[in-house]
C-alpha cells in the first residue's frame, strides 16, 4: 500500500522536493523535471491541500485523480486539481525530455479578490485525470507565457502591485482555460453527442427498472458514476451540447413523467411524488413549480 504523504503548504512542497525556500509563502512554479528527479518512489500517495494546475510534456510517469482512473499523460496535457484531493504517482523515472510545469498557490492567495470568490466556476479543478485538457502547440505556448509572467512577479522584489498582477494573470490563465475546454468539448462533439444519448438512456433505464422506488430520484453523483464520468464534467458537457446541466435533465425527464401521471391518473400530487421517486412531496411540488410556473394541481385544471 502506497505511503499516504499530506502536504499543505508551498513551504511543505518544496521541502518535500528537496527545492529550498520558496520565493514566495502562497505560490509556486516547480518544473516537471525537478519533480521527477526528486521522487524516486513507484507508488507515493499524496492529500494536497493546494490547487494545482499543471502542463505536461513528454512525460514519463501517470497519476490517479479521486482514485478512480489512471492516465497516461501525453504531450501537451492539462490538470487542475483543488486543495484536498488524493493524487497518486504510479511511476516517477526523470527522461531527458521531460518538459512541463506545475503551479501550485494557497487558497489564502485568493482569499480577498474577486476571483477568490468565483473559484467554483472553474469546475475543471473538480474534473477527473481522464478528463484531462489537451492543449495545441499555440494553447500550450499561451498558459506557458502566463505562468512565466506569473514566476516573474513573485520572483523579483516585490512591491505594492505585485499581487495584483500575480491574481490578474492567474485569473487571465484560468479564463484561458476556460476556452481551451469549451474548444474540446466543441471539436469532440460527435463524441458528446453519443454522450447525451447515453446519459439519456440512462435515466429512462433508471426509471424502468424502478430504481427510484429504492434509491429515489437519480443523483448527480450517480449520473456521473454510472458513466464513469466526474458530475462536474458530465454536467458541463451535457450544458455545451444541450444548453442544460445534469440535474436540469434530471429534473425535466421527472417533469414530463409527473405531466403525464397528472393527466392520466387520478392520483394525488403526493401519491405522484412518491411514485417517482421523491421523498417529500414539497420538493417535487417546488421543482414542478419552477419548471412550469404552476403547481402540479394547477397543472391538472389548466389542462381539464
Amino acid at each position: 500500500m502506497a505511503e499516504i504523504i499530506q502536504i499543505h503548504s508551498i513551504a511543505e512542497t518544496h521541502q518535500f522536493l528537496g527545492l529550498g525556500k520558496p520565493k514566495h509563502p502562497l505560490i509556486s512554479i516547480i518544473r516537471v523535471s525537478e519533480i521527477l528527479q526528486n521522487i524516486k518512489v513507484e507508488n507515493l500517495k499524496y492529500v494536497f491541500g493546494l490547487y494545482q494546475i499543471s502542463l505536461k510534456d513528454n512525460c514519463s510517469f501517470s497519476i490517479i485523480n479521486y482514485g478512480r482512473n489512471s492516465y497516461d499523460y501525453q504531450e501537451g496535457t492539462m490538470i487542475f486539481t483543488a486543495p484536498n484531493q488524493v493524487l497518486e504517482f504510479k511511476k516517477a523515472e526523470a527522461n531527458e525530455k521531460d518538459e512541463g510545469w506545475s503551479l501550485i498557490f494557497h487558497p489564502d492567495l485568493l482569499r480577498r479578490s474577486e476571483v477568490g470568490k468565483k473559484m467554483e466556476n472553474y469546475s475543471f479543478f473538480s474534473y477527473a485525470s481522464n478528463e484531462a485538457l489537451h492543449v495545441s502547440e499555440e494553447e500550450r505556448q499561451t498558459t506557458t507565457e502566463i505562468v512565466e509572467k506569473i514566476e516573474k512577479e513573485f520572483s523579483n522584489n516585490m512591491d505594492a502591485h505585485s499581487l495584483t498582477l500575480i491574481i490578474s494573470n492567474l485569473e487571465l490563465l484560468l479564463n484561458y482555460c476556460v476556452r481551451f475546454y469549451d474548444r474540446q468539448f466543441y471539436t469532440r462533439t460527435n463524441l458528446n453527442q453519443d454522450i447525451t444519448s447515453e446519459f439519456e438512456q440512462l435515466i429512462q433505464k433508471y426509471y424502468k427498472t424502478e430504481k427510484h422506488l429504492s434509491l429515489g430520484i437519480p443523483t448527480v453523483q450517480y449520473c456521473g458514476k454510472a458513466m464513469n464520468m466526474s458530475p462536474k464534467y458530465l454536467s458541463d458537457l451535457l450544458r455545451k451540447e444541450t444548453g442544460r446541466g445534469t440535474q436540469d435533465h434530471i429534473h425535466h425527464y421527472i417533469i414530463e413523467k409527473a405531466k403525464n401521471k397528472l393527466l392520466n391518473s387520478n392520483d394525488s400530487a403526493s401519491e405522484i411524488a412518491y411514485k417517482l421517486g421523491f421523498e417529500y412531496p414539497q420538493y417535487f411540488s417546488k421543482i414542478f413549480k419552477k419548471k412550469t410556473k404552476m403547481t402540479p394541481n394547477e397543472f391538472r385544471q389548466s389542462i381539464n
